[in-house]
């Protein structure tokens, strides 16, 4: 007997169709006269499947991928009414009784998986506390308002988890020292404030699985004496505020929030703040600046925000993925979290998977997993015919780390000695078909347009950096560039004051470590090996082609000439590069080649 029917509307769902596939759920079974219930679910992680759809009954989950519109009368017809599975369309059959425990899994995408932060993604309607509740929501809080405030500490700090916002700062110390500041006011923030290109774990997080943030954020303030805390989200996420909104509601109705929670002495309130958009607000102080009503622009440290924070009293900081972690470390416990991941590394990581890559969302793996079993055995390897170059961990912050080096372990400190890091958790996957110039170049960009200005160093060697990266990609380029960058890129880390001018030149860095041959390509041959800097590059067509006239015929500017049956050729004053004529041939006779001259 079927139970119900979930359909997952995050926003990466409702993007690629989810509420036009939930109308026809409801328009369909309305005609049969079927009353089945239809519940609203985060992301499960397979956002490359959307929109996702699981039909629950009591011999188990089927799981649906790529369910749109036109195929929901498949399912409806053949699953529902018949009771015969569609294949082509299964993405995962689950137990009923444990929904994580995947049996078969069509991608194998969840197989490698370890779920904590994600235990409630895509099973869960958001929206219900109830549902949180039924899953061992707010257990953590029940057991941390039992026990006194440093021994609640003390599990967080035995867990060894980490800070998940990209510094890895030990969690548990941090707590310590904000708990024992002395200070009549204490603040706790959650940093929702996710701005790095190709990440999304928070959002899939705050939109799924709401209450999971706000019960760590509560048992956090009662450790270390807060009464009143912040979520710092960016107003680019108005499903995951909505959400988040009803859950504060929903959590002060339950007595979870709000005064003498659960009936101790304890009181807590949380308020949403809405950031307006800029990079730089996910430093600590910046955004402390920004809730306080001031322009985003980091502080001097010390005094650190334990000591002086948020309106001058003592605060403590922790990111989404961080405070999620801790609702579960309270109900299962610190050993317990312990088992998993290696060394000075425990628990597990969620990764945004962007980029070339085959299966693309959010996965969560236990640390120390290699970045070759993330990238192949979990992601499915590249999107593309191209085999994978290299992967950006941490975004703007971050470095790229080629495929000779995709046997590291996911620590901090072997992610730390590549020159890139763990970061927040945003894997940017590139092919060969990738210049690595103009990816160092598109970072820099980013960071050059959201410094916030403060810096001499990161204000001005950041752009000066990005100069020389523009110029170098149009051919113009010396070698003397390339060590004056180098030379630029540590001085820029050297004298900001905030982590976005210390981390900024991380990308340039990398690529010139580990990718070094393709700046000088672009220098001393005044060619771009991957053909994608135009100003580099040059069509010709060869003694292939046998005139059939398709180059011709989609060449928006007309640079192609030549008469039916015989040899085209290019007029290279007029052509721009689109490639659209490399595209419609089929002889493969226009070939790519670089310039050795540049005016």
């Amino acid at each position: 007997m079927i139970e119900y029917i979930s359909i997952g509307m995050n926003s990466c769902g409702i993007a690629a169709g989810a509420k036009d596939t939930y109308q026809a759920l409801v328009k369909g079974l309305k005609e049969r006269s079927l009353d089945i219930p239809i519940k609203v679910v985060g992301c499960a992680g397979m956002c490359y499947r959307e929109p996702l759809v699981d039909v629950v009954e009591g011999s188990g989950i089927t799981g649906y991928g790529g369910v749109t519109a036109d195929n929901v009368e498949r399912i409806i017809e053949e699953h529902i009414v018949k009771g015969s599975q569609v294949q082509d369309l299964m993405v995962k059959k689950a137990s009923r009784s444990d929904p994580d425990d995947i049996r078969w899994d069509m991608d194998m995408f969840f197989k490698k998986q370890k779920k904590i932060v994600l235990e409630n993604s895509g099973i869960i309607d958001p929206e219900q506390i109830s549902e949180y509740m039924d899953r061992g929501g707010y257990h953590g809080l029940r057991k941390a308002l039992s026990m006194a405030p440093p021994e609640v500490v003390s599990e967080v700090d035995r867990s060894g988890l980490r800070g998940r916002g990209g510094a890895g700062f030990p969690t548990g110390l941090k707590w310590k020292i904000t708990m024992e500041a002395k200070a009549n006011k204490k603040y706790v923030i959650c940093n929702a404030d996710e701005g790095d290109p190709g990440a999304f774990m928070d959002r899939n997080v705050l939109e799924g699985d709401p209450h999971r943030v706000i019960e760590g954020m509560t048992i956090g303030a009662y450790a270390v004496g807060s009464d009143e805390g912040y979520i710092y989200c960016r107003a680019e996420y108005p499903l995951a505020i909505k959400r988040l909104s009803i859950a504060i509601d929903q959590a002060k109705e339950k007595g979870f929030l709000g005064k003498n929670i659960l009936g101790s002495d304890f009181s807590f309130d949380i308020h949403i703040k809405e950031g307006a958009g800029a990079f730089v607000c996910g430093e600590e102080t910046a955004l402390m600046n920004s809730i306080e009503g001031k322009r985003g622009m980091p502080r001097p440290r010390p005094p650190y925000p334990s000591e002086k924070g948020l309106f001058g009293a003592s605060t403590m900081i922790n990111n989404v993925e961080t405070w999620a972690n801790v609702p579960w470390i309270m109900r299962k416990g610190a050993d317990r979290y312990a088992e998993f991941g290696v060394d000075r590394s425990k628990g597990t990581k969620v990764f945004a998977l962007a980029g070339k890559v085959r299966r693309g969302g959010n996965v969560e793996v236990p640390m120390g997993m290699p970045i070759r079993e993330i990238l192949y055995d979990i992601a499915g390897g590249s999107s593309t015919d191209r085999d994978i170059k290299a992967v950006q961990f941490g975004g703007p912050s971050g470095g790229c780390l080629p495929s000779t080096l995709f046997d590291t372990p996911v620590t901090y400190e072997d992610l730390t000695k590549t020159g890139a890091i763990v970061g927040s958790g945003g894997m940017v996957v590139m092919d060969e078909g990738t210049c690595m110039v103009d990816i160092a170049r598109f970072f820099l960009d980013f960071t050059v347009k959201e410094s916030c200005g403060k810096c001499t160093f990161c204000r001005l060697g950041t752009r000066r950096m990005w100069e020389i990266l523009d110029r170098i990609s149009e051919g113009k380029g010396r070698e003397e560039d390339v060590s004056a960058l180098e030379s630029l890129a540590y001085d820029v880390k050297a004298g900001s004051l905030c982590g976005l001018g210390q981390t900024a030149p991380n990308p340039v860095l990398t690529t010139l470590r580990y990718f070094k041959d393709e700046f000088m390509s672009h220098v001393n041959d005044k060619e771009c090996p991957a053909h994608v800097c135009k100003p580099l590059m040059r069509f010709n067509i060869t003694d292939r082609c046998v005139g059939c006239t398709a180059c011709a015929r989609v060449c928006p500017v007309k640079a192609i000439s030549g008469e039916v049956k015989l040899m085209h050729v290019i007029d290279q004053e007029a052509c721009i590069k689109c490639g659209s004529c490399v595209q419609a041939c089929k002889f493969k006779a226009i070939e790519i080649t670089g310039i050795k001259e540049v005016a």
